[in-house]
């Protein structure tokens, strides 16, 4: 056996499925054999790998035990000459595997090797070649040196910038997304130290490959697309815990004690303050808008109030009392801000209607409160036409100038349509045309381009892959779709790289799949677009379902008592509404179906989409509930919840 693929899978089905039509071209020739180590997944990706892939090895782990031990468990079963650690989000050439095991028996001094990766959009990904991360190196790149330097030998060494990009030569860490190793180094320095659960993994094992008397190699000469880069949720507290304290594991190994000390010592200090200037981020990176609003709503309003108090009501001799400005507006800015959220005004992309109709829902419940509070305390009702005018033109204004910016936050799906050009023989490219007209993306053009790039263009397409960079212009084009059935990955990869200036996004469409793949840059995981978008799965009906919960279950405990005439198991529904109000139970959830785990998660139901039906005596089956929990989420809005909620307590 000359070639074992090692891939540990964890809920990236899709991604999954990408990556193993890839390993299958490239494995073309090769005696080989492919592991797929499933860490206890649970979005079907196990029964994708039976129905499209029966000649991959699966060992399908029943707890998420890491990813040194699942690739462990896999590499001690394996036979090849050579052991390949890949990861499901990444894309190999169709002969990336002839190149880099031509390479490996050709330099026998070689313990392992890594590839030039690029990112979804063809940006080279600097975790390709990598250096000992000592605490100097370790010093300068936690402290921004090494991108103030990024080609200096001292201080970019994490990255090894001082090599060229486009030549091979040794390094002395390996990518853990593609690491191929001689299977004689692994029987001498052992497989990877399970201590690291994730990160620092890889950089352990190709410390102690050198260290067993091989060599390292950076080899460009063939590329891979990984999607999710090193770069990833690096503002996520957990990522800098995780990742920094795999750094501290190593040092402690590997160094002398006294540099450990040092080295455990900074990394700490980095520790803490990366954590904290996360923490930082993202409180800022939440709160900044609905800040911002505050601010600028209550100086606008309590100068309005001020001035029209002393022109008018007080004439010149005072203004409104200290009360109003401490008290009474401070109450109302909340109470616009607030429902200003539960219209969706501060869902991204930023929306000026559902912040403005915020505002009006809110002015509302002010006068509400208004009619409620003592005399003493109502003060003229235009100030509260004028808050209402005064935080609409606010917030039109903040989310105009937004606009204006070219901010990613405020920029709505509307105003930046997509159009695609899909490449590909016509039979795959129709078939990729529909799948993105099945989908919630509302297409402003879809053309499609031929593979060839001379010749006839077949009827309907618009031009020839050749043709691309002026179809880009032309059609003013924001995405592009590779068919991969059609396109081989190398020339997806050098289109990518060619193209590059053109500054679209990119996209593959694999071979007999639902799904459409990509990643805008190495900060995003990929973007993905399936036949069932999950509109249960937005932050806004997210938001909106648990506030319908509240609703509903405050009116269940209210009413109780009528309610109790006409419910079938009263103290039931008591117990039902209170563990709904705490957020243990939604009043409505999945049916209990096969293809539930598919679907995104939310909370047990206490009803389900087929209660009302199943009242009713009708039949239903598996096949029945998939479907109506598909439709359920699909479909979401909280009118259905609703909806069935009251034909669930009344059976009507």
């Amino acid at each position: 056996m000359k070639l074992s693929v090692v891939i540990v899978n964890y809920n990236v089905e899709h991604f999954l499925e990408q990556c193993l039509n890839s390993v299958r071209r490239a494995m073309q020739g090769i005696e080989g054999e492919v592991y797929v180590v499933d860490n206890d997944s649970v979005d079907g990706s196990l029964r994708m790998l039976s129905e499209k892939f029966p000649e991959v090895k699966v060992i399908a782990n029943k707890e998420n035990v890491g990813f040194s031990r699942a690739n462990n468990q896999a590499m001690r079963v394996s036979t090849g000459e050579y052991v390949l650690l890949l990861n499901p989000d990444t894309v190999v050439e169709d002969d990336t595997f002839h190149k880099t095991l031509a390479f490996m028996d050709a330099h026998p001094e070689a313990g392992g090797l890594g590839v030039k990766m690029v990112d979804g959009k063809g940006n080279f990904l600097p975790e390709s070649k990598r250096g000992l991360p000592t605490p100097a190196a370790a010093f300068y790149k936690m402290f921004g040196l090494a991108k103030l330097f990024p080609h200096s030998k001292r201080f970019a060494h994490y990255y090894m910038g001082h090599l060229p990009n486009d030549e091979t030569n040794e390094c002395e860490i390996l990518a853990g997304a593609f690491m191929l190793m001689r299977r004689e180094a692994l029987d001498k320095v052992g497989l990877l130290d399970e201590t690291f659960f994730m990160y620092g993994e890889d950089i352990d094992l190709s410390y102690r490959i050198t260290q067993g008397g091989y060599k390292n190699y950076y080899f460009p000469e063939t590329r891979i697309i990984h999607y999710k880069g090193e770069s990833t949720k690096k503002t996520s507290v957990n990522y800098v815990l995780v990742f920094y304290k795999a750094m501290e594991i190593f040092a402690k190994k590997h160094f002398g004690q006294k540099r450990a000390f040092w080295f455990s010592f900074f990394i700490n200090m980095a520790i803490y303050l990366k954590a904290f200037l996360a923490l930082l981020s993202q409180f800022f990176h939440k709160i900044a808008i609905p800040f911002l609003d505050a601010v600028l709503g209550y100086g606008g309003i309590a100068a309005i109030s001020y001035y029209w108090g002393k022109m008018t009501v007080y004439e010149g001799v005072g203004s409104y009392p200290v009360t109003l400005f401490a008290l009474v507006l401070p109450a109302y800015i909340l109470i616009w801000l607030l429902n200003t959220y539960f219209a969706g005004g501060y869902d991204k992309p930023f929306s000026i209607g559902k912040s403005v109709l915020g505002v009006a829902i809110g002015s509302v419940f002010v006068l509400m409160l208004y009619a409620l509070l003592p005399e003493s305390l109502r003060f003229s009702r235009a100030l509260i036409v004028f808050g209402t005018l005064w935080l609409s033109l606010e917030m039109t204004m903040t989310r105009l100038i937004g606009v204006a910016m070219g901010k990613e936050s405020f920029l709505s799906k509307r105003n930046a349509k997509k159009r695609f050009i899909l490449i590909g023989s016509p039979e795959e490219a129709h078939r990729v045309e529909a799948l993105i007209q099945s989908t919630s993306i509302k297409p402003d053009f879809i053309g499609l381009v031929s593979t060839e790039p001379k010749g006839e263009t077949p009827e309907g397409f618009i031009g020839r892959i050749n043709q691309v960079p002026d179809i880009i212009t032309i059609y003013k084009i924001t995405e592009v779709i590779f068919c991969s059935k059609d396109v081989p990955h190398q020339v997806i990869i050098d289109k990518m790289v060619e193209w590059h200036a053109s500054n679209v996004d990119y996209k593959i469409a694999p071979e007999d799949s639902l799904s459409i793949i990509g990643s805008n840059s190495i900060n995003t995981r990929g973007d993905l677009y399936t036949v069932d978008i999950k509109a249960i799965d937005t932050v806004a009906n997210r938001r909106n379902k648990r506030l319908l919960d509240v609703i509903l279950s405050v009116f269940s405990l209210v009413f109780w008592l009528p309610l109790a005439l006409v419910v079938k198991k009263p103290v039931r529904f008591l117990k039902d509404a209170l563990l709904v109000l705490l957020g243990r139970r939604t009043w409505v959830g999945y049916c209990s179906a096969d293809e539930v785990q598919k679907l995104p998660r939310i909370r047990r139901g206490v009803y389900t989409p087929a209660t009302p039906i199943e009242k009713l005596g009708a039949e239903t089956d598996t096949e029945f509930y998939n479907h109506l929990n598909l439709l359920y989420a699909r479909d979401y809005t909280v009118w259905k919840d609703a909806e069935i909620f009251f034909k669930s307590i009344t059976g009507k």
